[in-house]
């Protein structure tokens, strides 16, 4: 399905800031190395993140799947120099083009990067972060909503990417878009936040915790 109309997508991206030298360098290398690249979080979801950050003030980040790294160096890039950001990846192929972009500075005193699988290293994470990024195994979706959200500060923002999974959502016929249908309609009944699902890209939902 078709959600937004092609030729408004690309002109909404063209009134968009670019990407940094080092995020076209590692579009470039992910291109390189990887059949398939739909997994980028691509420039406007990665804007909304560098802004969310600015806005807020977040210096404690959480990200559940790093993928290349897209996401990570777009919002490590506004961090103050005391900021941290944990993302978490279990590919070890998505970990060989990652690292040598988290190797330079100042992302090598920003970017601590944990590999294996979430479910087992978000409960062994400490204290609470400003702002968590969520995009990672779909299936378990609403499982890493109940998990991070204790994680996750009074006022602090917690991003969820593919929220409309491609349309699919709206006729859930599959595991993914079952469990991605889920999780919105948790987030929608919570009591204990406030929530913009944005039709950006595939689309985004933005929570804050009261």
């Amino acid at each position: 399905m078709e959600l937004i109309n092609r030729q408004i997508e690309e002109y909404t991206e063209s009134f968009t800031s670019n990407e940094s030298e080092i995020l076209m360098e590692l579009i470039k290398a992910s291109e390189e190395n990887l059949e398939y690249t739909d997994m980028l979080t691509g420039r406007q979801v990665g804007r909304l993140l560098k802004f969310l950050i600015q806005l807020s003030g977040a210096q404690r980040i959480l990200e559940i799947g790093t993928f290349t790294g897209y996401s990570a160096i777009s919002m490590a890039e506004v961090l103050p120099e005391d900021g941290t950001l944990i993302t978490l990846e279990m590919n070890e192929k998505y970990r060989q083009i990652s690292k040598s972009f988290f190797e330079r500075e100042p992302f090598n005193k920003l970017i601590n990067q944990k590999m294996g699988n979430a479910l087992e290293i978000i409960p062994t994470l400490s204290g609470v972060f400003d702002l968590i990024f969520l995009d990672a195994d779909k299936l378990s979706y609403p499982t890493y909503y109940e998990m991070l959200k204790p994680k996750l500060k009074s006022g602090g923002l917690f991003v969820i990417d593919n929220v409309l999974w491609d349309g699919d959502v709206l006729r859930p016929s599959t595991e993914k878009s079952r469990a991605i249908h889920r999780l919105n309609k948790i987030v929608r009944d919570d009591m204990d936040v406030e929530q913009l699902m944005l039709p950006l890209r595939d689309g985004v939902t933005v929570v804050r915790r009261k």
